[in-house]
């Protein structure tokens, strides 16, 4: 799950990637341990670390390709499981109602709207 959570960020960030540190904030882990995750998934060529081009001092991890390819195949097998176990076994009322509730959850920006 660690490891998917960090595929997920940098698949959410896009082609620019994000900062390691930011990675290991979000992920709620030391740098240290953030590095030892980090170097498990360069080791398996999904991630690429690049030194930062705004200051040249920290690192930034970009998906690769596989890593790319990986989290497409994840996304694609999450959402045929979520439709198959849960929206497949809806009614139209009961999918425009849930649509409704998380609406209402949805977080708010800044400036009070959603």
């Amino acid at each position: 799950m660690a490891e998917y959570s960090v595929l997920a960020l940098l698949g959410e960030a896009g082609r620019d990637g994000m900062r390691m540190t930011e990675l290991a904030k979000r992920r709620l882990m030391s740098t240290g341990g953030f590095t030892r995750l980090a170097d498990r998934l360069e080791r398996q060529g999904l991630i690429e670390r690049r030194r930062s081009a705004d200051d040249g001092r920290g690192f930034e991890v970009v998906l690769t390709a596989d890593g790319r390819a990986l989290l497409r195949k994840a996304w694609r097998q999450q959402h045929s499981d979520l439709r198959r176990l849960f929206f497949d076994r809806l009614e139209e009322d009961d999918l425009r109602n849930l649509a409704a509730v998380w609406v209402r959850l949805a977080p708010e920006d800044g400036d009070g709207t959603s």
